[in-house]
């Protein structure tokens, strides 16, 4: 007897496990197996829509839900991971498909994620596992899940060779392999096919199949429960099974046949009057498909009778097969070669020599001038003085085919009332990018009566008179029917005149625009700008004899006419040099105004040391120095000066040629202790706080005072000596101060003021 199962409503279990949640501790959580949420973004709820399964990537959708039940208390740093197992189930390498840090999102809406577009398969579950505490919850069951990467009609042909033939042949059991062609190689082997022959599943899952079976073949991708989704069916094939017939031809009596001959017809080796013959001769068809047409006759009137000669034959239950080919030569076959042009100048008063060679045995000569024959032209040679068509009948007389005649190619002879000449670029070119370039008269045309051209380049071009111009100017000693140009200096445009036999011809013009092969430098007799009233020059390795240029300063001309510039305020100055529509560009100079403090010293303020020993100064930032001393005598010249004694001294450092003065307080140092005591009571004696030179003066001294409560009343760096001002009042009569000296890196003194008054 069947026993009854009995089913635990989900509220009693969500009861019993809440109840268990209250022996759990504050790092334990009870984990209950993911299930399948609606989408929010279509409004839906996590309990309404659910998926059964999952069918991604079909017109780019790719976006799911899962939530989960949960008991436990997770800590603050806690990660809920929702994982995918492969295809088999398996999670011995699971695969991330979200993370969420909120203990409700992962109950509602629940974990938003994307199908991995690699999966494929009917096996795959899920699971969710937390971090903190490490917990791993129970999987679900299997779905079946697909990425639908290729939703498109697949297309299959003979060995992938991307043909649609639609019926192919297995000819006696020959196998054949129909092979998917459109899906990427990477891929291809990486989707699960099914095939079908005449409506019925066969075993074959590849992008392949091989058979002999006659029948309709199709395939498609097969996603499983997702297939539908997918429009993959491709082409069908429909494959026949025959027999083979070993169709050939007959062995012919002879192959090497004289024109004029009679012989045999061809006979296929197969003949069968129910069957469709098809003869060709070098591929094409000679004779169309004829029920019971196993014969072919040759012509050998006809001068293109030779050629490779083949039958194909079709037929119910037979393969359609093609024999191998037989060849059938001329055996009187000989050759006629035109040895002058094909078309030829005749002018008045002049003629033309016709002339033609033949390995012909024993051959006579017959001329035509448009197809009539012309009297006594039994010659190799024919010298013509009027316009016309012409060809010479070759007649071979001797050896084994006498009789045979070919005609030699034609040549056209023709009377112009003018010429035509167009020139080309003989050589590579592109404006204002080649440097070098050649033009040559390419075509030359008579023009006819009528007319109409014809191309006699050939015939006339080395017996043409030329002059090439620029700009309409001759260009001396160009007389050639090329002419090269080397350098910008050329640039312009371009045409030939041309003469022959009285006529005169202007060719049509062409642009040349040339690249300069030459850098254009300019230099400055100063690049630091010292005052309004300096005066720099700019000048160019360039020659601008008739150039035309442009002098710019921060992009805007300036100067058009001047071969050197003089320039009264700074800038970035170049140099533009026309040739036609390609600019030659200089490099640019940057001429900056006069900064003073370019001009740096190794010491910062007064220069100071003991008296009777000395103090070398180093200045930087010049091209140039001179050290003077309160009399103005040089004491030095180069990038230093070494003091001895106290004084007043000027260094006057260039830069090019400006000059930048800095005075130089020179002085020995105090030996004097920092005072304790100061008396501000205006009499001129020890009224301020003076300290040693050392220390005053110095920008990276600082000095800070503080009153008896610590508040800090003096905080300076070059301190000059001037505390207290006499603006500064005092509340009681003697007052205590502290102080502190010190640089960036240390207290170089500290100690205690009072203050009398």
């Amino acid at each position: 007897m069947r026993q009854k199962r009995n089913h635990i409503p989900r509220t009693i279990l969500m009861a019993v496990l809440l109840m268990a949640t209250v022996q759990l501790s504050a790092q334990t959580v009870v984990l209950q197996a993911p299930k399948p949420a609606g989408n929010p973004n279509f409004g839906d709820q996590p309990n309404e829509n659910q998926w059964t399964q999952i069918c991604a990537g079909n017109a780019g959708f790719n976006q799911y839900f899962a939530t989960i039940d949960w008991a436990g208390n997770p800590n603050s740093d806690n990660e809920w991971i929702l994982e995918l197992s492969d295809s088999s189930g398996s999670f011995s390498n699971p695969v991330e498909l979200g993370r969420e840090s909120s203990n409700t999102t992962v109950k509602n809406p629940g974990f938003e994620f994307q199908l991995p577009t690699t999966a494929r398969g009917s096996g795959y579950k899920m699971r969710v596992r937390s971090t903190s505490p490490a917990t791993t919850g129970p999987e679900t069951t299997a779905y079946s899940m697909y990425y639908l990467g290729y939703t498109s009609n697949l297309h299959m042909s003979p060995n992938g060779d991307g043909t649609t033939p639609g019926t192919v042949e297995s000819c006696g059991g020959t196998q054949i392999t129909l092979t998917v062609d459109n899906i990427p190689a990477s891929e291809l082997n990486t989707y699960q096919y099914s095939w079908y022959r005449s409506g019925t599943k066969l075993a074959e899952t590849g992008p392949s199949i091989t058979t002999d079976g006659a029948g309709e073949y199709f395939v498609f991708l097969d996603y499983g429960a997702c297939t539908g989704s997918a429009n993959t069916e491709s082409n069908h094939i429909i494959l026949n099974s025959g027999i083979s017939t070993g169709i050939a031809i007959t062995a012919p009596a002879a192959t090497s046949l004289c024109a004029g001959d009679t012989v045999a017809p061809l006979e296929a080796t197969v003949q069968n009057a129910s069957y469709t013959y098809t003869w060709y001769r070098n591929g094409t068809e000679v004779q169309a498909a004829q029920t019971g047409g196993f014969t072919y006759s040759i012509d050998t009137n006809d001068p293109a009778f030779i050629g490779d000669y083949t039958v194909e034959v079709k037929g119910a239950g037979i393969c359609t097969e093609t024999s191998a080919p037989v060849t059938i030569t001329n055996a009187g076959a000989f050759t006629v070669t035109r040895n002058n042009n094909a078309n030829l100048v005749v002018l008045p008063s002049q003629s033309q020599t016709l002339s033609v060679t033949t390995d012909a045995n024993a051959p006579t000569y017959e001329w035509f001038r448009n197809n009539t024959p012309i009297p006594s032209s039994n010659n190799a040679t024919l010298t013509v003085t009027q316009a016309g068509t012409y060809h010479v009948a070759v007649t071979q007389t001797g050896g084994t085919c006498s009789s045979t005649t070919i005609n030699s190619e034609k040549t056209v002879v023709v009377a112009p009332t003018s010429f035509k000449t167009e020139i080309n670029y003989a050589t590579s070119y592109e404006a204002c990018s080649s440097t070098s370039i050649a033009l040559t008269a390419d075509k030359i045309y008579a023009v006819l009566g009528d007319g109409s051209e014809v191309d006699v380049t050939a015939d006339v071009a080395s017996s043409f008179t030329y002059q090439w111009q620029k700009d309409g100017v001759d260009v001396t000693g160009e007389t050639s029917q090329s002419i090269s140009l080397t350098d910008s200096d050329h640039n312009g445009s371009y045409h030939v005149n041309t003469e022959q036999g009285g006529m005169t011809t202007v060719s049509n013009t062409l642009p040349v625009q040339l690249a300069s092969n030459q850098s254009v430098s300019i230099t400055a007799s100063s690049t630091v700008y010292c005052s309004s009233s300096d005066v720099i020059t700019i000048t160019t390795d360039a020659d601008l004899t008739d150039k035309t240029f442009d002098w710019e300063r921060d992009g805007t001309v300036v100067n058009s006419t001047d071969t050197s510039l003089s320039i009264t305020e700074p800038g970035t100055y170049r140099l533009v040099i026309k040739n036609g529509t390609c600019n030659q560009v200089s490099n640019e100079l940057s001429i900056t105004p006069l900064d003073p403090d370019l001009i740096t010293l190794d010491v910062d303020g007064d220069v100071i040391f003991p008296e009777g020993s000395s103090k070398t100064v180093n200045a930087s930032g010049g091209t140039a120095y001179r050290w003077l001393d309160a009399n103005n005598v040089e004491i030095s010249s180069s990038s230093s000066a070494t003091f001895t004694t106290e004084g007043d001294y000027l260094l006057i450092a260039n830069i090019d040629n400006c000059e930048v003065s800095k005075p130089i307080t020179v002085s020995y140092l105090d030996l004097f202790n920092i005072p304790n005591v100061i008396t501000p009571n205006g009499d001129g004696a020890n009224d301020q706080w003076v300290i040693p030179n050392s220390y005053s003066n110095k920008s990276d001294v600082n000095v800070i005072i503080y009153n008896a409560k610590g508040v800090e009343v003096l905080n300076a760096t070059n301190y000059q000596n001037n505390w207290p001002e006499s603006s500064v009042s005092f509340a009681k009569q003697n007052m205590v101060f502290y102080y502190v000296i010190k640089n960036a890196s240390e207290t170089l003194k500290q100690g205690t003021i009072t203050v009398i008054r």
